[in-house]
């Protein structure tokens, strides 16, 4: 579900070095962080494998939360800001991680340790650091640099660039024999491997008149049938998560799990009053179609 949102909800997604997305583990993702947990989804999604993720712990504070997210492959990590208490918890992360590895899974984290809407880095915590260095002998392990680059943080369709770079080897990244050392080393070359492949998308300048044209009567379509439901619901998550960075996540989560809802009532309505099933059913593809194409067709007007 999530990677057909995806289509839609990204106008284009540039994958660099994609025959890494079939990649088996041990393999750790190590990701710049600019767009909260939309990354998450992003990466998670396009790997063909399971991704594992560490994700702040304060989200976890609930039970019902908790079992959630924990069947997402979440795993709680705390920062200092969410309570010095809860870092001896950080152990049991670094754990689980390491017991993923073991089986040949795949772990992604933000060496980041915080998002903020920006392409540059920021500090690097320690955390992608250790679990490396603690499943340094584990036989195939290996880590990979992910760089992820949007043209706007707040716009429906937008285009994304994800880049990944070759997988690294353990060797490459401890040659120390001091663990203090062999951290600092793997952050500078994760650095330089990151910003080296981030690269923001350019805004979408105007094409050419032929495909305005072919894509005006679907777009206009997709604008009508849609506009019910994300209209309201773009409007309350842009007063709900006013002066944070949690706008894209909320809007495709709650458009992920809200859209089929939505389209399986119309269709109900109508089935109500009397429609056609081939009707209805030509209804149910145009809903994501001409969504679809309206995000598509909009860029032209910018």
């Amino acid at each position: 579900m999530a990677r057909l949102a995806l289509r839609i909800f990204c106008r284009k997604r540039n994958i660099s070095n994609p025959g890494t997305l079939v990649e088996s583990g041990p393999l750790l993702l190590v990701a710049n962080h600019p767009n909260s947990f939309f990354d998450a989804i992003l990466i998670g999604a396009l790997f063909k494998k399971p991704v594992h993720f560490l994700a702040r712990g304060d989200a976890f504070h609930k039970p019902w939360h908790s079992s959630l997210l924990r069947l997402l492959n979440m795993i709680p990590v705390y920062r200092l800001s969410e309570g010095r208490e809860n870092l001896g918890l950080n152990e049991e992360a670094f754990i689980r991680s390491r017991q993923v590895l073991a089986k040949e899974g795949i772990v992604l984290i933000f060496i980041e340790g915080i998002c903020v809407h920006k392409h540059e880095l920021q500090p690097f915590k320690k955390g992608a650091a250790r679990i490396a260095w603690e499943s340094r002998n584990k036989q195939g392990f290996r880590i990979l640099p992910v760089a992820v680059a949007y043209d706007s943080f707040t716009r429906f369709g937008k285009t994304v660039n994800l880049n990944i770079g070759d997988p690294l080897l353990p060797a490459s990244l401890f040659p120390f024999l001091e663990e203090a050392k062999n951290i600092r080393h793997f952050n500078t070359v994760a650095h330089h491997q990151i910003s080296s492949c981030i690269d923001v998308p350019q805004k979408i300048k105007q094409r050419g008149a032929a495909l305005y044209f072919f894509l005006l009567l679907p777009a206009i379509l997709g604008y009508l049938m849609n506009a019910p439901l994300y209209m309201p619901l773009q409007k309350i998550i842009l007063a709900k998560t006013k002066g944070t960075v949690f706008y894209d996540s909320v809007l495709f989560g709650s458009l992920l799990l809200l859209y089929p809802v939505f389209v399986l009532l119309v269709c109900m309505l109508l089935l109500f009053f009397g429609i056609s099933l081939p009707v209805i059913g030509l209804v149910f593809c145009l809903f994501p179609i001409s969504a679809w194409s309206f995000v598509r067709w909009r860029p032209l007007q910018n």
